[in-house]
């Protein structure tokens, strides 16, 4: 059996709360890079231009275990490099990520609309995964799960890395009770509460994620909470994590989430408007503690704007 190779500590901290790009050199059987320029320039010089590639090194920005590499080093396979990336400007999202617990071993964070949980895309510095890193001084904070970017509500984080295996496995086999709140339009004739269930597909770079016939791959609970003035307050149970699951399975009943861009009809992108934020909240996180045995329930102190504070019966 092939024996795994563990790569160094990086010799560069983050910056802006984002780790710097590990490299390891592949194999070269053809001789193809003479120096390690010549890798890094067919790598990313399709990218960013091969003048930015030879600016990282004149400035000392790609660096192995013992410091700075120089351009016209010997190409060697199977060394280590790290470096940072350029990311391109971002624009603050103006809403600030609120911690609703905090221990040697977890950040329960609320996370507001708009703000990415992890850096993905064109979202890497404005993310919660970020901004929790630089404001709370955990550089290796890591996520549990995720959360779409404009759904707002528990986000849970992980302190320590030798942790986070037995929490992703925790969502993996539908361990975590998760209850979301959604805002969308009443309709008396839609008979709730009822579980949906379908299969759901979502294609890479398809921006909707449909229905299809075939073996259900997703399920949902859906409760009427209150309804007034033509629009209703549901509980949203999700069994199952499919991308998009909640959004498709209410606009399945006739019943799209207010604010939502992208059901039933996807709207052309730009800027975000933050005066309409998507009504959807993941309200609350309970799971029994895979390293304490202690039962944990987490509640969320955003409220969805639609739906009026002062009528919650609750």
């Amino acid at each position: 059996m092939r024996r795994r190779h563990k790569a160094p500590a990086a010799p560069l901290p983050q910056r802006d709360g984002i780790d710097p790009v590990r490299l390891r050199l592949p194999a070269d059987p053809d001789g193809a890079w003479a120096t390690v320029r010549d890798h890094l320039a067919a790598r990313y010089a399709g990218a960013i231009g091969a003048e930015a590639v030879d600016a990282m090194f004149r400035e000392g920005r790609v660096v192995g275990t013992k410091g700075p590499v120089a351009a016209d080093e010997p190409y060697t396979a199977g060394r280590y490099l790290w470096f940072h990336r350029d990311f391109a400007p971002e624009e603050p999202v103006p809403f600030e990520v609120g911690i609703v617990h905090r221990d040697e071993r977890l950040v329960v964070a609320d996370k507001p609309h708009f703000l990415a949980t992890t850096p993905r895309g064109r979202h890497i510095t404005e993310t919660a995964l970020a901004r929790l890193r630089r404001d709370l001084e955990l550089p290796e904070l890591q996520p549990a799960h995720r959360l779409d970017r404009l759904t707002a509500g528990l986000a849970l984080f992980v302190v320590r890395p030798g942790d986070r295996g037995a929490y992703q496995t925790l969502f993996r086999d539908r361990e975590v009770r998760k209850e979301y709140e959604a805002v969308a339009p009443y309709d008396p004739a839609v008979a709730l509460p009822r579980t949906v269930r379908s299969r759901l597909v979502k294609e890479r770079g398809v921006m909707a994620a449909c229905e299809e016939p075939g073996e259900p791959n997703s399920e949902s609970r859906i409760e009427l909470l209150e309804h007034h003035a033509g629009l209703g307050l549901y509980r949203l149970l999700p069994a199952t994590g499919r991308t998009h699951q909640l959004r498709v399975h209410m606009n399945s009943l006739g019943l799209p989430l207010l604010n939502d861009p992208v059901y039933p009809v996807v709207q052309e992108a730009g800027p975000d408007d933050y005066s309409r934020p998507l009504q959807l909240l993941a309200k609350a996180l309970e799971f029994t503690d895979p390293v304490t045995g202690e039962p944990l329930r987490f509640e969320s102190g955003l409220r969805l704007t639609q739906w009026p504070a002062a009528r919650r019966s609750r």
